[in-house]
């Protein structure tokens, strides 16, 4: 049988009048992510293919983290400067065919300047075209998961096969910032110039960046079909989020929009301990042992995110079939709670034995079966 156990937590939360679902952004697509939590607080239109613009970018910048991690180049590795490279337009460094960029200078020109140029260079370098490239862009997409994004560039040039969901480019995100910590910090930098070349163009276009609200990262995007857009992330007590925006009217809305996204993103949900690592949360009923109950307790804590504004309470649940037959080990799993979150959806925690509980003799045996007759014999003359 399944044994159920209400379990009121008595935590008082202050929730959310506005829940994740209910924020209501100005962007034509959006996707926003508690990274300390794996908490997806806002989801529009996250995972239908969007022209990505200079956010695919991200996809560039990731094979050559990969290429760097695996040791095929170095920062200090000069690339050779293309004539179709040369030619680019858009955002740019101004590289010609003299020039032999370092892979760390063609780093920052492409986070800082968003250089096409520079993305071409990187393309070729490390896959000999810019095709074969993206061939191996979209390979290596469908690896990661990436499910709704194919490449037919390396510089995000319009063309109607590139496309990208906001939900695989905030999973790219989150991928650079944990995989790469490294290379991360290219990422905040706030200007960038590349041998005095186009000082007009020497500063990094995330707005974020300069706003004191902790951002870091990480690119942004426009063109006339996609909109303006941005790929951020940002810090604060201790939360990393990571935010998509897109199909912003322009570069104004996009600040406001960012800035709007990351102020709700902290101030409308915070974090609370709602199970301790070995404190007793309850109990399970053992079968033919040394014990005939054993406390369950979280194997570690378990710290959630929740909305910071509601008079609702947390409730929750342990739940287990039992009675739990002997042997018992210290650690083994035999119960879960479950807790019931307003406006989320409910969050399911392992529990496990607090302590050994061995198979009883001869004698636990001959105990339970004379109390199970008792028992029968009980109801029988009760009935």
């Amino acid at each position: 049988m399944t044994r159920i156990a209400a379990l009121l937590l008595g935590l008082m939360l202050i929730v959310a009048s506005l829940p994740a679902r209910a924020f209501e952004t100005l962007a034509g697509a959006a996707w926003v992510y508690d990274v300390t939590t794996g908490t997806v607080l806002l989801a529009k239109n996250a995972d239908e293919p969007l022209p990505p613009a200079s956010m695919s970018k991200l996809m560039t910048l990731n094979m050559l983290f990969e290429a760097l991690r695996d040791g095929r180049v170095s920062l200090d590795d000069r690339f050779a400067v293309s004539s179709r490279a040369a030619a680019m337009g858009g955002s740019t460094l101004f590289l010609d065919e003299t020039d032999r960029p370092t892979v760390e200078e063609l780093i920052k020109g492409i986070i800082v300047n968003s250089g096409n140029d520079a993305c071409v260079v990187v393309a070729e370098g490390l896959a000999g075209s810019e095709e074969e490239f993206a061939r191996k862009m979209n390979e290596r997409a469908r690896s990661l998961g990436l499910t709704q994004s194919t490449f037919a560039n390396s510089s995000g040039w319009p063309h109607p096969n590139q496309r990208m969901s906001m939900h695989d480019l905030g999973r790219l995100a989150v991928r650079i910032i944990t995989e790469f910590p490294e290379y991360y910090g290219y990422f905040g930098l706030v200007e960038n110039e590349f041998d005095g070349r186009a000082p007009d163009n020497r500063f990094n276009r995330n707005p974020l960046l300069t706003m004191g609200i902790g951002a870091d990262g990480l690119k942004t995007g426009h063109t006339q079909e996609a909109g303006y857009g941005l790929v951020g992330s940002a810090v604060q007590g201790g939360r990393r989020i990571v935010f998509v925006l897109s199909g912003l009217p322009d570069a104004k809305a996009r600040a406001e929009e960012s800035r709007r996204i990351v102020n709700w993103a902290f101030r409308e949900f915070t974090l609370r301990t709602v199970a301790e690592k070995g404190k007793r949360i309850a109990e399970a009923e053992i079968w033919l042992g040394t014990a005939s109950r054993v406390g369950l307790v979280a194997a570690e804590d378990l710290t959630i995110l929740l909305p910071s504004l509601s008079q609702e309470r947390l409730t929750g649940e342990v739940r287990y079939t039992g009675p739990v037959e002997a042997p018992v080990a210290a650690g083994q799993q035999i119960a879960e709670l479950v807790i019931e979150v307003p406006e989320m959806d409910p969050v399911t925690v392992p529990l496990v034995a607090e302590r050994d509980v061995a198979a009883g003799g001869f004698a636990t045996r001959l105990g339970t079966a004379f109390g199970i007759l008792a028992r029968r014999v009980m109801a029988e003359v009760a009935g």
